[in-house]
């Protein structure tokens, strides 16, 4: 199970694991009791999802209804751990996200803070658009559009991607069914951006990883150091030494450029 930090690994770089406060206690306990009748309140389609920002990654704690098919206990998404990283993070309302099986989903994602502003929680409300889309096709067809596209196929209206300017075809949330998969997703995510398969990176290909990663909250999971150490062919030391770099404003090159060797230049 997750453990929290308590600052044994801090003073190297890496964030600090949330932690939750008296309020948060009080805010978990009132969010709890809403879950289920704001879920009888949605259509069958719809579920409602409580997250417990202190027990990430296995963070849900509540959950109404069956449309992701995940269960109290499972992991959060690779948007709420971003989300919850970013402490001027916004909700994100409305946005469309594409299951594996290829459903389309209308996803809210907002964000519960205590009296201090600190995440404490995230209540997330899912819809499954298949039945809508159907229920569109049959209107467009008495309507006389006979073209117009059904089911899972169907595309829903453009809307914000909650992560700002991405590629459209890109699905903006992931939901994984646990801890390894959503790590593996994140990492993969964060190789792929820089562009440099791993055992051709030089130390600022590596850099860069590690920076994407801690914005994507990559750091809130168990173990993140040991595993992307593992991905990127270093030492969890060299883990702490990038993110030590990195700094606060999340920007290694201010550090680095124009040091050659021993900055850009090896691998290491």
């Amino acid at each position: 199970m997750f453990a929290r930090n308590d600052g044994a690994d801090s003073h190297l770089g890496e964030p600090r694991k949330p932690r939750r406060s008296i309020d948060g206690e009080r805010l978990i306990a009132v969010f709890t009791q809403l879950v289920e009748p704001i879920g009888q309140s949605l259509p069958s389609s719809s579920e409602v999802v409580l997250h417990d920002v202190s027990l990430l990654p296995n963070s849900i704690v509540a959950i109404y209804g069956d449309v992701t098919g995940r269960r109290v206990g499972d992991p959060a998404t690779d948007l709420l751990l971003e989300k919850v990283s970013d402490a001027s993070g916004d909700n994100a309302v409305g946005y469309v996200s594409t299951l594996p099986d290829g459903r389309n989903i209308r996803s809210s994602t907002m964000i519960i803070r205590d009296v201090s502003g600190l995440a404490v929680a995230a209540l997330c409300i899912n819809t499954d658009l298949s039945l809508w889309t159907s229920v569109q096709g049959v209107v467009d067809m008495m309507l006389g559009n006979a073209t117009a596209p059904t089911g899972v196929d169907a595309q829903p209206p453009p809307h914000p991607h909650p992560r700002g300017n991405r590629a459209t075809h890109e699905s903006p949330e992931v939901f994984a069914r646990n801890v390894d998969e959503l790590a593996a997703h994140l990492i993969h995510g964060a190789v792929d951006k820089v562009g440099v398969p791993v055992d051709l990176m030089h130390k600022r290909h590596k850099i860069e990883v590690v920076r994407d990663l801690k914005a994507r909250g990559m750091f809130l999971l168990r173990d993140a150091v040991d595993m992307i150490a593992a991905s990127l062919g270093v030492t969890r030391f060299t883990i702490y030494n990038y993110l030590n770099e990195i700094g606060d404003d999340g920007d290694p090159r201010s550090e680095s450029v124009g040091h050659g060797a021993s900055g850009f230049g090896g691998k290491k």
